[in-house]
């Protein structure tokens, strides 16, 4: 990934780590592959064959990544990448946006300040899945008006006031 500085490009090297099931374990692999190749240090959290697995238990180990500090950002994928999505949200420090195109992955860093999304390997092929990762890892939260909002997802809501 890069980023204009003054008329200058730098390269953002991440700390990224992925998770999935057994259902999307080839896309994983290709993406752990990729960012690699990119430069990023990369955590492959498993699952490592193709031996059914329960997403749950992939997602809270991601989602523990993100909440310890030990990933910058999280890729979390199963079939659908609806079911890891949950277990990944279930984690207060964890803002996980399911994802299946570039612009729903760039506004969910822009407006919401997700920490990881989830892609669904049986529902995307690697070119969408490397676009909806470029746009996740190259795009800044903008703060501002979101910035309250983003609070009220990790603070337990006492009453709603809106």
């Amino acid at each position: 990934m890069e980023q204009r500085a003054g008329s200058a490009y730098v390269r953002l090297i991440m700390r990224i780590a992925l998770a999935s099931d057994h259902a999307a374990v080839a896309l994983k692999d290709q993406l752990v592959a990729w960012l690699t190749s990119e430069g990023h240090e990369v955590r492959d959290l498993g699952t490592h064959g193709d031996d059914r697995v329960d997403y749950p238990d992939f997602g809270y180990l991601l989602g523990q990544a993100i909440a310890t500090g030990a990933t910058d950002r999280g890729i979390a994928l199963c079939g659908s990448g609806i079911g890891i999505s949950i277990a990944m949200n279930r984690n207060p420090a964890v803002r996980c946006a399911l994802v299946s195109e570039p612009l729903s992955a760039a506004l969910a860093r822009e407006h919401n300040d997700a920490n990881a999304i989830a892609l669904g390997g049986r529902l995307i092929g690697i070119d969408m899945a490397k676009a909806c990762v470029t746009a996740f890892l190259s795009t800044d939260f903008a703060g501002g008006r979101h910035g309250p909002r983003v609070a009220k997802l990790t603070d337990v809501p006492q009453e709603v006031t809106s």
